[in-house]
């Protein structure tokens, strides 16, 4: 089976790792070529598949460049794919790679969501549902997001497959973990308004107990910096900047908290849980299948510094609490949402399509 595994992110994210972890573990009769836009994205995705090939192609710089789509043509033609896997950073990406796929004849195409986010325009959304003619097997990354994006897009009940996200459990050394007086809270991701820090930092001023740890960067890092002076609580944020292996502070906390406005089915809830972290987080998107409320960790809703303050309290005041909840989270991803499960998943739907 030869499989064409295509992204169009331009800045390495989740749903890039999520397809590197993937890559990682197909079985060896999968031939792969790994096909996008960014010689950096391409590149670290495949490195997790060694045998694989990489391409690049000419990012669009427009919703109608022929040119970029006549060179993703000629590329699919070369390759002849049986499969085109396109990872899908909004339900809008990846256009040109299932048109091209179309205009082949040849491959299948499997389109996998990752986040449900509205279009920009209607003639965005049409254009969409146009081109969802070509997809034979739309999947969406959790529960909630596939009924998101079946809403979103104009797709028919139940013809979303969910396929959840899947992460490796890894040992990964911890950073060193300084001496505190106080509990410390954690965050790990882009420094975007998506992620909500700011509602994490206006919840850390009555959260006086505890400290935060914040690993990450992006277009937001000098405002919510100005918001934790301006909230009275810079002295007990700690930036620590962008990471290569943000996975490596899980241990040093005493909660992971993700406080995302929007969110698919984000790979560091499933690694907080695997590090056995207590888990604070907004209930968005599809955050509900592995944190069950009281149970797996907590879930609080969006845009809310005080619920999500509360639920900081509770957890900080019953220290039991947490390495409940961590432990039974470990186990749940365990059992249902590790890299190996995922990569099973997609191997049986890619053989449903080729036959």
């Amino acid at each position: 089976m030869r499989l064409i595994a295509y992204t169009d992110t331009v800045e390495l994210g989740g749903a890039d790792l999520c397809l590197a972890h993937l890559l990682e573990r197909l079985e060896p009769s999968i031939e792969v070529t790994v096909v996008g836009v960014s010689d950096n994205v391409v590149e670290r995705v495949a490195r997790a598949r060694p045998s694989a090939s990489s391409r690049v192609v000419a990012r669009p710089r427009s919703g109608h460049d022929v040119r970029s789509l006549l060179e993703h043509l000629r590329l699919f033609g070369a390759l002849e794919p049986d499969i085109v896997h396109a990872s899908l950073a909004s339900p809008w990406s990846c256009q040109y790679a299932v048109a091209a796929a179309a205009l082949a004849r040849r491959p299948r195409v499997v389109a996998v969501y990752q986040l449900a986010v509205p279009p920009v325009s209607e003639r965005q959304r049409r254009a969409k549902l146009l081109i969802a003619r070509a997809i034979d097997r739309h999947v969406g990354v959790g529960e909630r997001t596939s009924r998101e994006i079946e809403s979103l897009v104009g797709l028919s009940r139940d013809s979303v497959r969910t396929i959840h996200n899947g992460v490796p459990d890894e040992l990964t050394p911890s950073a060193a973990r300084e001496a505190r007086r106080r509990p410390l809270l954690g965050s790990i991701g882009r420094l975007e308004p998506q992620k909500g820090v700011d509602v994490l930092i206006r919840a850390l001023a009555d959260v006086e107990e505890a400290d935060l740890l914040v690993v990450g960067d992006g277009s937001e890092r000098a405002s919510l910096e100005e918001l934790a002076h301006s909230v009275g609580v810079s002295d007990r944020v700690e930036w620590k900047g962008w990471s290569d292996t943000p996975r490596s502070y899980l241990g040093t906390l005493d909660v992971f908290v993700l406080p995302s406005r929007n969110e698919g089915f984000p790979l560091a809830v499933l690694e907080a849980l695997l590090a056995g972290t207590a888990v604070v987080a907004s209930d968005v998107g599809s955050v509900g299948d592995v944190i069950r409320d009281g149970d797996t960790g907590l879930l609080v809703p969006p845009e809310d510094p005080a619920a999500l303050a509360e639920a900081l309290r509770r957890l900080l005041a019953d220290r039991a609490l947490g390495p409940c909840l961590g432990d039974r989270g470990r186990q749940v991803v365990l059992d249902h949402y590790t890299a190996d499960n995922m990569a099973r998943a997609f191997e049986s739907l890619y053989r449903d399509l080729t036959g």
